[in-house]
Order: C-alpha cells, then structure tokens, then sequence
C-alpha cells in the first residue's frame, strides 16, 4: 500500500492507482543503483502532494503578484533560511523547476548570447547544460569544453587551466553527472581567478554527501553553486541557487522574471521539509554510509574483474566500462532490470560505442542506503551483478528466479512510501 495512502485516487481513477500501486511495488522489489535516484520520506511525500498545489506565488517573500501568501511567504523564507543553514551559503533561491533551469538561470544572470563558457564535456561525465552542443547552452554560446585523462579518467587540471587561459570563458562550471572522483573546488577557483571567470559548481548529484560531511563543499570556492534537491539529498525534484549575497539579485531576477513564472509551491514544502531532514544527525550518517558502501562495491566488482572508470570511487557513483566482459552497457542494464537490479546504460570517456548504445553501466548507492544496506551487503550484490552480465553475454539468461532471490533480499529492508498490501478504495 502506498504511503501516504491514496484512496481518493483509487477511488476517482483506479487505472493511475494501480500504475502508481505498481511503481512503488517496482521501488520496493527492486535493488535500485541509478545514482540519481532515491526514496524520499512520507513526510517529503505528504509535502509534495499538499493543498499548495492549489496556490500561485509568483514573486518572492513580501513582493509577490497574487494575495493570499500569508502561509507560503513563510514557506518559502523557511526553505531559504534552511537552506543557507545547511549549505552555509550567504543566498539561496528555491524557486527553480529542476536542474536545467537553475543552471539556465546562471547563464541568464551572467553571460550574453555568443559568450564563451566552458564546462565538462558530456561524454566526460558533464552535464548537457554545461555547453554540449545539442542543448540550448552548446547553441546560444560559444561552448569549450575540457575532457579528462584517457589513462586515469581523471580531469587534468593543467590541461583545464590552458584552455581556461587561451579561451578565456566568462563562466567556468565544474560537476556533472558521472564524476566518481572528489571534484577539486580550490583548484577550479584558482583557474577562474587567473582569468577573471565566474566558477558555477554544479553539485546536483553530490548536494547530500557535501550536506552530510562526506564530500568538501565549494562554498567559498564557487560564485554560485547550482544543485537538485533529489538525487543524494533525497528531497523532491525541485533545485536551487546558492550564491554570496553580491549575486543575489541578478540570480533572482534570472530565476523571475527571467525564466520562469510562478513557483511550485508544494516543491517549496518538500524542499523545505528535505533541507529539515538533512540537518539532522541522521543524514551525516546516511551521507557517509553511501560513500562506504559505493566503495565496497567498487572493490567487490573491481575483484570480479571489472574495469571501474578511475580505478574506484570517492563519492555515490560508479562508472562501469563492460568492454572485457563483452557486452554493450545497454544490454546489460535490460538484463540487470530484468533480474530485479535497476541502473542506467551510460557511456565512458572516449567511448567508441554509441551514446544509444554504449560500452559502459553507471551505478550508485543512495536508494540501497536509504533502505539500510551496509557495506556487507555490497559483495552480495557484486555477485548478482555479475551472474546476470555472464549470463547475458552467453545468451543463458536466468533471470526469474535472481528477481526472486532479490525480492528475498529485500524484505527485510523497508521503503518509506510502499508497504505490501493491498490498494485502499474505500
């Protein structure tokens, strides 16, 4: 039964019931490696689906357009102030839709059309929004980007700062969506010093490691640190800006009237309640308890004979290159999902595969956290792992009965929004 229950959706439209019914029996029956994802609380859960769905606020605190904010001022200065708490941040905006537009936003605030900007190129581990070309950042700028070492994997800071100092970009972002290294903050601002450029962090996979101590923080290193409010730091999919006080303004004219109009505020909420949740004692364990578990699991795979991006992991994600194994990353992924282990297809530096069909696997340990799996756990799922990609290059594919050794597994290790039972139509 989903949790908080739904009844009223069961009752008005039972086809999206059960397809909601459905996805959070997947959620629960499956080991869940996508390192952007997780499983948020009921109380982030209740936030989201509240009665403030109902209301628009567009504007900020006390300069708002509509009336009746009397309650989500309060709100949203909550989410602010907590927040800035968290992050130790001199300005936060909570109002971006998702990722994209926050880094959009940056973008917005900051450079002109034809600009030069620089970032990680994308087949690297950076993110589209950091100028590769089929986004909208690779067509309105000029976009350099800088790549990493094809013997280490690794991003070389030299080679960053030569072409930070020939191309000259106005905005310099560092982070992206398939790093497993520490990101060096110190030595990005340093680059961006020598030349006069804005930093942007983008930390949207690692905002709960840096939360819970687990990963150094680009606060006083970054003008301006984009992030989800998902992924690690297990809020709803929402994000923000955070940013000194002296970018304050042009950030917040960006995010509105810039980009967007009203904001979400039933994501305010959740934000809010997540950013609550993180404060506490319990997430700086949860936080560092993802990077030992990501490192067991690393060390268990690396001792099955798989090519690890980096040779390991310093943080949540582990990238897989599955060309000794003989399989392309697609393939596997179908596979693993088929056998109840959920990941994503993801390409690796310098890849000779496809995007569409690559030669590597992401992975990553939020999600098994949350649920209570420690580092013991992780040869045990090294195993599974690797039963399934033998399994699959060989055609032999007993996939039925893993799905059902893993669902075993699982029992003992609760969800915060599914328990077995029925769906509720009272």
């Amino acid at each position: 039964m989903h949790q908080p229950p739904i009844p009223h959706v069961a009752r008005t439209d039972p086809e999206i019931a059960e397809l909601i019914e459905h996805e959070a029996r997947r959620e629960y029956e499956k080991i869940r490696l996508i390192p952007s994802e997780n499983y948020v609380s009921a109380a982030v859960l209740e936030a989201s689906g509240s009665v403030l769905t109902n209301k628009y606020s567009e504007g900020y605190p006390g300069r708002r357009y509509y009336e009746g904010q009397q309650f989500t001022d309060v709100i949203e200065t909550l989410a602010i102030e907590r927040a800035k708490a968290l992050f130790g941040v001199g300005h936060a905006n909570v109002q971006p839709y998702s990722g994209s537009p926050a880094n959009l936003a940056v973008y917005l605030a900051f450079a002109e059309p034809g600009d030069t900007i620089m970032g990680m190129a994308l087949p690297m581990g950076g993110h589209l929004t950091h100028g590769w070309p089929v986004s909208v950042t690779g067509k309105w700028f000029r976009a350099v980007q800088y790549d990493v070492r094809r013997d280490t994997g690794r991003v070389d800071l030299d080679e960053v700062r030569d072409l930070a100092r020939r191309e000259r970009p106005k905005l310099i972002f560092c982070g992206g969506t398939a790093i497993p290294r520490t990101i060096d903050f110190p030595a990005f601002a340093e680059i961006a010093g020598e030349i006069g450029a804005i930093l942007v962090a983008d930390i949207a996979h690692i905002a709960g490691l840096i939360a819970g101590g687990a990963h150094p923080s680009p606060v006083g290193y970054a003008s301006v640190i984009t992030t989800t409010t998902h992924k690690t730091l297990r809020g709803p999919r929402g994000a923000m800006i955070l940013s000194a006080p002296e970018y304050a303004s042009a950030l917040d004219r960006a995010v509105f009237p810039g980009l967007q109009g009203g904001p979400h505020d039933h994501t305010t909420a959740a934000i809010a309640v997540a950013l609550h949740e993180a404060s506490q004692p319990a997430f700086r364990d949860y936080a560092h308890q993802v990077v030992a578990n990501a490192q067991a699991l690393a060390a268990a795979l690396t001792a099955r004979s798989y090519d690890l991006i980096t040779g390991g992991t310093d943080n949540h994600l582990i990238l897989v290159d599955l060309t000794r194994q003989g399989i392309g990353g697609k393939a596997a992924a179908r596979a693993l999902d088929r056998a109840g282990i959920e990941l994503n297809y993801n390409t690796v530096p310098y890849d000779p595969r496809r995007p569409f069909d690559p030669s590597g696997i992401r992975l990553g340990t939020p999600a098994i956290t949350t649920r209570g799996l420690r580092e013991e756990h992780m040869p045990m799922i090294a195993a599974w792992i690797d039963e399934v990609i033998t399994a699959a290059t060989s055609d032999d594919a007993p996939l039925d009965h893993l799905a059902a050794d893993i669902r075993d597994f699982l029992a003992p290790y609760p969800i915060p929004s599914w328990t077995p039972g029925p769906v509720s139509a009272q």
